[in-house]
């Protein structure tokens, strides 16, 4: 079928429309993602062109502003305070990844084989970079089937991951609003709410008069913001190159650190984007983008590997599930938090923000109590998808494609 730019976003968009209304209707036990990515796969499958985020022109570049703008965005809903009390999350989605190469490599290796395991193992950690240095190793020795598993894993882990991480946001939210309207939650939302209102009061950099803060100048210090940790994150890797090393500063973990120091400074808004009237055109760019990698998933390429595709997901995240348990019995975190966090191996962010936000519209209507919930739970699923899919997975990546 022939579409033009306006007939693509409409198709795309429709997609979306859906899942949000599946959602509602469900109340998130059927995450809009889940349901928007099944369309992307439908359509690709029946009448949609391989290439119609392209042709709305929502790939890149697009996408990869999108992302810049959206994680410095995410970095202006935080605080420094916030950011430091992650240590847990952190081993959390480590113990997560730990869990996947421990059973992928043990059990798995015994059920599926070496080769499969060390060409799947990567790509479910969730980073495409991981997908496609696995997909490169295995087409370099002629491993073709072995090629399409590495890239269907990265593609087809979300299907798993959505549902499962909506019923534990969902039990988590339960858990966290009986605390709060019980009287007996530890943050009260008040706090935090007080706390922000201090460093807005106080800022090293004097706020802008609203007159003059437009949506233009809103985005432009998001964008300046956005350039100096790219810039900063550049000047290390040339240092750490200059070394020896093969230790690298990613990007978009700079942004979100610099989104929330320039935040507390006083030179980017707090909640920047929603402030412009701009993050929702901005998410919808980048989850457009994230459903495109579904084009690769062709009913012929995953008859081919059905049974590997399987088994390396399964076994994969079963063995993230009872590291990610382990971690929280140990750490004393919630059950249900940890296993979110953990899972956010097989989608990351936007996904991650999309399923939280799924889960807080589903338990509450009152702004408070919403606002309680998301201070809690946002900043620990962001940080589980940095450090799993941003992070991690290109080290991993990096280490198994030697042993293929």
């Amino acid at each position: 079928m022939t579409m033009d730019i306006l007939m693509a976003v409409v198709f795309i968009l429709l997609a979306m429309s859906l899942g949000d209304i599946v959602s509602t209707k469900t109340k998130a036990f059927v995450p809009s993602v889940f349901v928007t990515a099944a369309l992307f796969v439908i359509g690709y499958w029946t009448f949609w062109p391989n290439d119609i985020v392209s042709i709305a022109s929502w790939a890149q570049p697009a996408a990869g502003l999108a992302m810049y703008m959206l994680i410095t965005h995410m970095g202006s809903l935080m605080n420094l305070r916030e950011l430091a009390a992650q240590w847990k999350t952190v081993l959390i989605a480590l113990a997560g990844l730990a869990g996947i190469m421990a059973i992928l490599l043990t059990v798995g290796r015994l059920v599926l084989g070496y080769e499969t395991v060390v060409a799947g193992a990567p790509p479910l950690t969730g980073g495409v970079v991981a997908a496609l240095v696995m997909q490169a190793a295995a087409e370099a020795k002629g491993m073709t089937e072995l090629a399409v598993l590495a890239i269907l894993v990265f593609v087809a882990q979300g299907f798993v991951g959505y549902p499962i991480t909506a019923v534990l946001l969902k039990k988590e939210g339960q858990r966290l609003l009986a605390e709060y309207r019980s009287g007996k939650a530890q943050v009260p939302v008040g706090d935090a709410a007080a706390a922000a209102a201090v460093v807005e009061k106080k800022p090293l950099i004097p706020p802008v008069p609203e007159k003059y803060n437009t949506t233009y100048l809103i985005l432009l210090k998001l964008a300046v913001v956005s350039v100096l940790a790219d810039r900063f994150a550049k000047l290390v890797n040339a240092g750490l190159a200059s070394i020896g090393t093969d230790v690298t500063l990613h990007p978009l973990v700079v942004c979100l650190v610099f989104g929330v120091i320039f935040t507390q400074i006083g030179f980017l808004d707090r909640n920047a984007l929603n402030k412009a009237n701009s993050f929702g055109w901005l998410m919808t760019v980048l989850m457009a983008f994230v459903f495109d990698g579904l084009r690769q998933a062709s009913p012929a390429m995953l008859l081919q590997v059905a049974g590997s595709l399987v088994g390396v997901i399964g076994i994969g995240v079963i063995g993230l599930l009872i590291f990610a348990f382990i971690a929280a019995k140990i750490l004393k975190e919630s059950v249900p938090m940890a296993l979110c966090i953990a899972l956010n191996a097989l989608y990351g962010f936007p996904p991650n923000f999309i399923l939280t936000n799924d889960a807080v519209k589903a338990l509450t209507d009152d702004p408070v109590e919403a606002e309680y919930l998301t201070g809690i739970m946002m900043p620990k699923m962001l940080v589980g998808g940095f450090t799993t899919v941003t992070i991690a997975s290109v080290i991993i990546g990096g280490i198994f494609a030697t042993l293929l």
